[in-house]
């Protein structure tokens, strides 16, 4: 049901976290995948990996808060795979931490730049391709729960992750009609290289939150990858699908 083999696929963050998560997902399901990212150690490192698994699979050194290097590293990706089809806007970081009155419009618009505009800018040439070529697709972000609960000291990040939910909604209804489908990813605790250096309170308040009694493995994350990827999710657009193991409907 999932079959990707005459897919090609976008991830963006790609060279590890839930991005390589994706990427073992995708690779698993027979799509090729093009890896962006700006750390070209862990660029290689993420391809041999995924390689490893029999994937054809490549990486692009992109930052994509760059709209002229997003532009240049979409050329190569059509040159080197000749399509695309799913689109994985991943990469993304937790923006500044504090007060939000006490926070500079710099530091705010950096954030927002980050988050936000990153995915309008990494998306652009993704949809402007599909609808010029005619092949219908799939936009996907990471968004995170903490677009739908409070987060004391973070509000960029939870500001911009429902920022993007907005965004989904919107472009699924501007794409739907030329077979493009937009959806989020809006991932709980997940146990990364990134989250696993948050404090040890914080992670045990999160796996109590959780009702099924564990903080999420990447695993977790291969299949929904998959599946948005697929045809299966042909009828299911301007989504965000939740997964964090029951922690928004379970109280502390």
């Amino acid at each position: 049901m999932f079959d990707l083999s005459d897919k090609v696929s976008i991830v963006t963050g790609g060279n590890g976290g839930l991005g390589l998560a994706y990427g073992r997902g995708l690779v698993k399901c027979g799509s090729k995948v093009a890896i962006w990212g700006r750390d070209e150690r862990k660029n290689a490192t993420a391809v041999a990996e995924l390689r490893e698994m029999g994937g054809d699979v490549e990486a692009f050194v992109c930052d994509v808060t760059d709209e002229a290097n997003i532009a240049s590293v979409f050329e190569q990706t059509i040159e080197r795979f000749g399509s695309v089809h799913a689109c994985f806007a991943n990469a993304g970081g937790g923006g500044f931490r504090g007060m939000s009155h006490m926070t500079s419009r710099a530091d705010w618009l950096k954030t927002i730049d980050l988050n936000l505009m990153s995915v309008v800018q990494t998306w652009a040439p993704v949809t402007d391709y599909m609808l010029k070529h005619k092949t219908g697709g799939k936009l996907v972000v990471t968004s995170s729960v903490a677009a739908l609960v409070g987060t004391g000291g973070a509000a960029g990040y939870s500001t911009t992750k429902a920022a993007v939910r907005g965004l989904v909604q919107a472009l699924a209804v501007e794409l739907g009609q030329a077979g493009i489908q937009v959806n989020a990813i809006l991932p709980g605790f997940i146990e990364t290289e990134m989250s696993i250096q948050t404090s040890q309170a914080f992670q045990d308040a999160a796996k109590r939150r959780s009702a099924i009694g564990r903080i999420g493995k990447l695993e977790d994350m291969e299949g929904i990858a998959a599946f948005l990827a697929s045809c299966q999710s042909d009828f299911m657009t301007g989504q965000s699908v939740v997964l964090d193991g029951g922690h928004t409907i379970h109280p502390m």
